[in-house]
């Protein structure tokens, strides 16, 4: 199994910044969601698995997990390669990180 990947804070506003079309999933819950988000699809870390099946990814695609400080989207990271998404890649320190560069 490989290493896990991740991204920082400062690649991924700058990737936002320049309009690119990320698939980002952030796995909080969605009170957190609606409070605060950066897009994406919002799938509840507890939901995750079994919403699998409905994400139109395809199994090679950058998919970008992101949460609060980053646990919980580790979690996400491993179901997802488990079920064979072999380019997942974690919001290093989370949106908490983010924050800090707005």
């Amino acid at each position: 199994m490989q290493p896990h990947r991740q991204i920082k804070a400062t690649e991924l506003i700058e990737r936002l910044n320049k309009g690119e079309n990320l698939n980002l999933i952030d796995v909080r819950e969605v009170i957190e969601y609606l409070t605060y988000n950066i897009g994406g699809n919002n799938i509840p870390l507890p939901k995750l698995e079994s919403a699998l099946n409905s994400l139109s990814y395809n199994k090679t695609d950058e998919i970008i997990v992101i949460c609060k400080v980053g646990l919980r989207s580790e979690t996400a990271q491993a179901i997802l390669e488990q079920h064979g998404y072999s380019n997942v890649r974690n919001l290093s320190g989370g949106l908490i990180a983010v924050q800090k560069l707005k």
